[in-house]
């Protein structure tokens, strides 16, 4: 028998209204609705759970759950297997479904949240309400502040209070300290829950349980084992219809300070004293201190930037960058970032880190992959082995998660001659997981308080000070702009 996913193990979240601002948006419908329902098919949501939508759609709570429920319907539909074989749950959707209620409102206007102040009143779950951001960034400092304007971050009785802010959450540095500042003049840091959804997956939560669960691979994990780091996290869609918000923004600043930093934090921090979210968050606030700045001309050498041009990516034509809709046609925004990083402590010193991430890659792939130091070659060298392969171990975060080892082994026949083989886990093979989008675990922490898997204010700003001098130099000292092809591996100049 495979094991099952533990989700069913878990106690119920407490009783709670979510109020999501920007509920008829795209990231409602396609991740947070599918995450509650799995989230009421576990049985992790109490009878008293209910939902607050706000929106400026003039529509009725009826009209929106038609919506969301053709969306779950083929969102059961198009994960396939069992999930789709059975059909959707009614009873778990309705008790999801069932409970929308929904605010027409301006988030500039007091009176929208005074009237959600009201309904969480005349709710049946007591004052537990949970403040979801699902909106543009510009918007997370405004709602807050009229979160605390109208009381309603105020936690009285023991009830909670709590508020999740997607990314990005900043577009600089400075744009980072002014809205912790923001958030954190009406909420306390515990209250704020700063989601990044690549901690969702299991692979990288795995992390943290491969690294410390096990006594064979944490005596390697330094410089003296380790040659070399690489942090992939391809994507074979482009820009669609992000243009404004892409061209804005960029690869570094839409990908690197979030998802490609917990990746990297996961891999090099030292072991915390606990798994207590505090503990963990410290952990990598250290390794984001320790990084090698980089500025001036070392950004220019050890960090480069690209965009696509045409190309066809799985059997699609791709149009050039700078053709896409609502894309400036001079447009100098990356839509492809390579990263050599150093981390100047005891357990790194000398091994650099490679971080890289682009849109219309030739496939899509997220994956860290650690090279361990190749072992002397005398003895090999006797029986006419000059090169060794190389090992590998391969952390593949999607779209098949699971864990390979990589290593020489001896070809079969009379002459000593090494060939590579491989040790594969997936996790599909072994555990029987329930299709996800990766917010439930998210959502589920956020209720129970647990902030583990979030970002704090200091991790966020961490991020954005290693980051913010390769923006400044790629801006003062007119950085070149590589070019690669859609469909593609990126640019010759990151491989250099």
């Amino acid at each position: 028998m495979r094991p099952r996913a533990s989700a069913r193990e878990a106690e119920p979240a407490p009783p709670c209204t979510l109020v999501i601002f920007g509920v008829t948006g795209d990231l409602t419908r396609r991740l947070l609705m599918p995450a509650l329902y799995n989230l009421s098919r576990w049985g992790l949501l109490q009878e008293g759970f209910s939902i607050i939508g706000v929106g400026r759609s003039a529509m009725t709570p009826d009209s929106l759950r038609a919506e969301f429920d053709t969306a779950i319907r083929g969102f059961v539909a198009d994960r396939g297997g069992d999930l789709a074989s059975q059909g959707v749950d009614e009873a778990a959707w309705r008790r999801v479904v069932g409970r929308l209620d929904y605010v027409q409102g301006d988030i500039g206007e007091a009176a929208t949240f005074t009237e959600i102040g009201r309904r969480l009143d005349a709710g049946e779950v007591g004052a537990n309400a949970l403040f979801y951001l699902a909106v543009a960034a510009q918007l997370f400092g405004p709602i807050v502040r009229r979160i605390g304007e109208a009381g309603l971050a105020r936690e009285q009785d023991g009830a909670f209070r709590r508020v999740i802010i997607e990314k990005p959450f900043g577009q600089d540095l400075a744009s980072a300290r002014s809205l912790n500042r923001d958030v954190l003049s009406v909420l306390r840091e515990e209250q704020v829950f700063r989601i990044d959804h690549f901690l969702g997956k299991e692979t990288v939560q795995n992390i943290m349980a491969f690294r410390f669960g096990n006594g064979f691979f944490e005596p390697m994990w330094n410089r003296d084992r380790i040659d070399h780091v690489q942090i992939t996290v391809a994507e074979t869609v482009g820009v669609e219809r992000r243009g404004t918000f892409y061209d804005a923004t960029g690869a570094m600043r839409d990908m690197v300070p979030n998802h490609l930093f917990q990746l990297f934090t996961l891999i090099a921090m030292e072991p915390p004293v606990s798994f207590g979210a505090d503990a963990i968050r410290d952990r990598k606030e250290e390794v984001l201190a320790a990084v090698r700045p980089l500025d001036g001309e070392v950004a220019i050498r050890d960090a480069v930037r690209a965009q696509y041009t045409a190309g066809t990516v799985e059997g699609r034509a791709v149009r050039d960058y700078r053709a896409e809709p609502d894309v400036d046609p001079r447009s100098t925004t990356e839509t492809f970032v390579a990263m050599k990083l150093a981390i100047d402590n005891w357990r790194w010193g000398g091994v650099p880190f490679y971080l890289r991430t682009g849109k219309s890659m030739r496939r899509r792939d997220t994956e860290i992959a650690i090279q361990f130091r190749q072992a002397p070659l005398a003895l090999f060298r006797e029986a006419g082995v000059d090169v060794q392969v190389p090992n590998w171990l391969v952390l593949q975060i999607q779209p098949d998660e699971g864990i390979s080892l990589q290593f020489g082994a001896k070809v079969p026949g009379p002459r000593v001659k090494l060939d590579q083989v491989t040790m594969g886990f997936k996790y599909r093979d072994h555990f029987q997981v329930d299709p996800s989008t990766g917010y439930e675990t998210l959502i589920y922490d956020a209720m129970i308080g647990d902030a583990t898997l979030f970002q704090r204010a200091d991790n966020i700003e961490g991020g954005w000070q290693v980051v913010q001098p390769v923006l400044d130099a790629w801006a003062a000292l007119a950085a070149p702009m590589a070019r690669y092809a859609a469909g593609s591996a990126g640019p010759r100049e990151a491989d250099a």
